[in-house]
């Protein structure tokens, strides 16, 4: 069973809208989703780039994903809008509180730095108006290459007669050129009602003219591969699959064999104080008594 994700959920100060968010999107079959901070940044002065709220202060509990027996993964995200190149600042230690980076750019020529410069996780399309540009072959394939996706969000489709017609229109200009490669829907959902299913999100992509089996990748898949480079940009190549593993053992009185107790992991070559811990094994083996 695929798992489905949502990397664009608006996040909003609004506890419990982001709350009925959350939910709503584990009700609709969602394992992951990716709390949105967007960030506009002007030329006339400074702007502090927005912290990520901790999970806890949002919601108690995670809610279970329908159909899973796990609870809903929330992930961070910031998106910059980029409308002047330096706006967007690399190595800046902001980015790394956040599990996602993402950019949109407002002209070509940052669209070209961006898919060729940037070290980025998303490229965000714009689906709010006509876009100002074409897109070219060059730098489409070398952000493919370089392991980055771009993001068509279907939200504002749903608001506007006007904006669909963009949304439309856009993602079928960068089907064209990229073949449904490398693209991730997303909702940029503000309201619970604007989340829709995974499957429905698979028809819409046919109506952005990509294949069947690419409309499916945009929300699985495709998905995983965006979490899977930002881990690896975060801690190195081999983070996302190689973890130091800490067991603890106990010889058991009755029979003399080792048994294990505990273990828990940080990524390989990285950091320990800012890698993202994984949860305890449950327990192996009965626990002896002295």
């Amino acid at each position: 069973m695929s798992a489905f994700m949502d990397l664009n959920v608006i996040f909003t100060t609004d506890k419990p809208k982001m709350r009925s968010l959350i939910e709503t999107a584990a009700q609709l079959g969602f394992s992951t989703v990716a709390l949105n901070y967007v960030f506009e940044p002007t030329t006339k002065k400074k702007q502090e780039i927005p912290k990520p709220v901790a999970i806890t202060e949002l919601i108690d509990q995670l809610p279970v994903v329908q159909g899973r027996s796990r609870p809903i993964r929330v992930l961070n995200r910031l998106t910059i809008m980029v409308s002047d190149s330096s706006h967007f600042r690399p190595n800046a230690a902001e980015y790394r509180c956040f599990d996602l980076l993402a950019v949109q750019p407002t002209s070509e020529k940052l669209f070209h730095a961006a898919c060729m410069l940037y070290d980025v996780d998303i490229i965000c399309v714009t689906v709010t108006e006509k876009l100002p540009f074409l897109f070219k072959r060059a730098p489409v394939h070398g952000a493919i290459d370089r392991g980055l996706v771009f993001e068509v969000s279907y939200a504002a489709a749903i608001r506007d007669a006007t904006m669909r017609r963009y949304t439309i229109s856009n993602s079928v200009c960068l089907m064209e050129t990229c073949k449904g490669k490398n693209v991730i829907l997303s909702s940029a959902a503000e309201q619970p009602l604007e989340l829709r299913g995974p499957y429905d999100i698979t028809n819409l992509g046919l109506l952005f003219a990509m294949s069947d089996s690419d409309a499916k990748e945009s929300v699985s898949s495709t998905c995983r591969s965006v979490v899977l480079h930002a881990e690896e940009t975060q801690f190195g190549p081999h983070s996302a699959t190689t973890w130091l593993v800490v067991c603890v053992m106990c010889r058991n009185q009755e029979d003399g064999q080792w048994d294990r107790l505990h273990r828990e992991g940080w990524p390989a070559g990285g950091n320990r104080a800012h890698s993202r811990r994984r949860g305890s094994c449950s327990q192996e083996g009965q626990r002896s008594s002295d």
